[in-house]
């Protein structure tokens, strides 16, 4: 089994955050959706 954790020397943690690139009129458009499905 693959273990995602990472580590430092000090530090662990696991990472499952997931970053898009949305330029600026597009983010709008999708933000609009989220809001609308949100209530």
């Amino acid at each position: 089994m693959i273990n995602d954790n990472q580590s430092l020397s000090h530090t662990k943690w696991n990472c499952k955050y997931h970053i898009v690139f949305a330029p600026k009129y597009r983010r709008q458009e999708v933000y609009g959706k989220i809001k609308s499905d949100i209530g």
